[in-house]
């Protein structure tokens, strides 16, 4: 068609655009330098150095004619998934980036002590929990079924050491530079690393992106020692399976952690200091998560805090007393996890010092991700937004194609949650809940997995698939889904979100059968009309 043939054309133009600015670009550069070695080169005459000398001064080199000569473009402070994101991605848009983390690995605590060690322990715990208390309901008989958690752990460091390797090819794939040390912000320009090796070195470039990540919140009259009263990253590294252990938050972290060591044979009890667990999830779906993990084993004990945990050579003594004020308890565990939140990683970092505007140890930045100095940028957890590894990859992104004279662009109502447990629990856009107190009017749609056929033949029944949309453009605001898989079933509905779909737009949509994501085919017909098999 004519228009087909206006883009090929188009596309043709901007292409040989692109070649003969790449083209000018490698002539400066070749012609400046030529110029620089003449300007100090002993065989050049006298009128040649003249010639140089005013070459260089009345032809300085473009921007990226400059990064190609060794001036930074780009800093990033911080190596986890926002920041290792951000620098790939620079150096995709021809920038010169450095990455400085000081851990020693990149991937940040996503990879290296959350996100990733913690997905590989689930999946151990659940092949063990499946060997011993499931297999014989499929005619599949086994005896002396044991854990080796020092094999368990193996397993968990090759993944995460792969990965970590994996990070440092990409970097020198894309030429990105890495430094290994503990960066500071000394200079709107200007980045000082303590070295791994204990030399300072200096770094100056165009623009700093702040990608430090967060860290575990302390719990007032609770020490952590990573032994006995650890937080996620001792519970990813418990020597042996804890014969009691209390969860402190009940939350996504200590409900994740929770129903591995729980699975593994451990009692397990939540101790949340809120009325529910997991705030931000829908309360239909919250009630019918709950009733599962205690269906599995796991008490939990609402409206609750601890006060004290105190470690002895025989496991922690803990006081635990209602939110609101009550009679204190004295609880027992070998083990007690600390996992009621996390907070931005900026102290150590410069930034007051700077005079970077802050609240609550959240760096504040524009529609750019730009501090009130506009040449240092931050993203992910140091900026208020949810604290999830993926949209910290989507800032670093967005950050870094502004500062490339693009457009980026991150969709805070299109990000979704994932709890990892089994059923595993994922959601997108509003609850229930948030829809009614905004006046929001609005549908909603309902399948269970009982009635899936996949889910009925693979025994994940446990489970609940939930649509809400517009009462009068059908247009999805949130979608809610527990079951098998589910952290795979949203991405679905977060991309028909993304594109301002309608719950018929999913409903009338082919879905292959028999899959668990004929459910949400079905919770979307149950929205807009009415669902075939329920």
């Amino acid at each position: 068609s004519g228009a087909h043939k206006g883009i090929l054309e188009r596309s043709k133009v901007k292409r040989e655009g692109e070649r003969e600015r790449r083209r000018e670009r490698r002539g400066q550069v070749m012609f400046l330098t030529l110029a620089r070695r003449a300007l100090f080169s002993p065989q050049c005459s006298t009128k040649g150095r003249v010639f140089a000398q005013r070459t260089l001064v009345s032809r300085p080199l473009s921007a990226a004619a400059a990064s190609a000569e060794g001036e930074t473009d780009v800093i990033v402070v911080g190596g986890g998934p926002g920041g290792y994101v951000a620098a790939i991605k620079a150096a995709q848009l021809g920038l010169k980036a450095v990455c400085v983390e000081g851990r020693g690995t990149l991937g940040g605590t996503c990879l290296n002590v959350g996100c990733i060690p913690s997905k590989a322990l689930l999946n151990s715990s659940h092949k063990y929990e499946d060997a011993t208390k499931h297999f014989s309901d499929y005619g599949i008989e086994v005896s002396n079924v044991s854990i080796d958690v020092d094999k368990m752990m193996a397993q968990k460091l090759n993944a995460v050491g792969g990965l970590t390797k994996g990070i440092e090819g990409l970097f020198k794939k894309n030429k990105v530079k890495y430094v290994k040390g503990w960066g500071k912000v000394t200079g709107a320009n200007e980045v000082t690393v303590a070295g791994s090796d204990g030399e300072e070195i200096k770094l100056e470039g165009k623009n700093i992106i702040l990608a430090t990540g967060s860290e575990v919140t302390p719990l007032p009259g609770v020490t952590i020692d990573e032994e006995k009263i650890v937080s996620s990253t001792g519970a990813l590294s418990l020597k042996e399976v804890p014969k009691k252990m209390v969860v402190i938050g009940g939350g996504i972290i200590g409900l994740e952690l929770g129903s591995v060591w729980s699975r593994l044979g451990a009692e397990v009890e939540v101790i949340e200091f809120l009325p529910n667990i997991v705030p931000a999830m829908d309360h239909e779906v919250r009630r019918n998560f709950e009733r599962v993990m205690k269906k599995q084993g796991i008490k939990i004990r609402l409206s609750h805090k601890v006060t004290s945990a105190e470690a002895s050579d025989s496991g922690v003594n803990l006081t635990v007393e209602p939110s609101k004020g009550g009679d204190a308890e004295a609880l027992d565990a070998d083990v007690v996890l600390v996992a009621i939140g996390r907070r931005p990683f900026t102290s150590g970092l410069g930034l007051e010092d700077m005079g970077i505007e802050m609240d609550r140890g959240r760096v504040l930045v524009n529609d750019k991700f730009q501090t009130n100095i506009p040449s240092i940028h931050a993203i992910g957890d140091a900026i208020p937004g949810p604290m999830l590894a993926h949209k910290a990859e989507e800032d670093g992104i967005a950050c870094v194609e502004h500062i490339a004279g693009k457009v980026g662009h991150v969709n805070y109502d299109t990000i979704p949650s994932i709890i990892y447990t089994h059923p595993e629990v994922a959601w997108v856009g509003k609850t229930e809940k948030e829809l009614k107190e905004a006046g929001v009017k609005f549908k909603a749609g309902k399948f269970s997995m009982m009635a899936n056929s996949r889910a009925r033949t693979v025994d994940e029944t446990d489970g609940i698939v939930k649509f809400l949309a517009d009462k009068e453009t059908d247009k999805i605001l949130g979608v809610h889904i527990m079951g098998a898989n589910a952290g795979e079933l949203i991405a679905e509905c977060v991309l028909a979100m993304e594109y301002g779909a309608s719950s018929e737009d999913i409903a009338r949509t082919c879905h292959g059968h028999p899959t668990l994501s004929e459910a949400v085919k079905e919770a979307a017909m149950a929205t807009y009309d009415k669902p075939i098999h329920s």
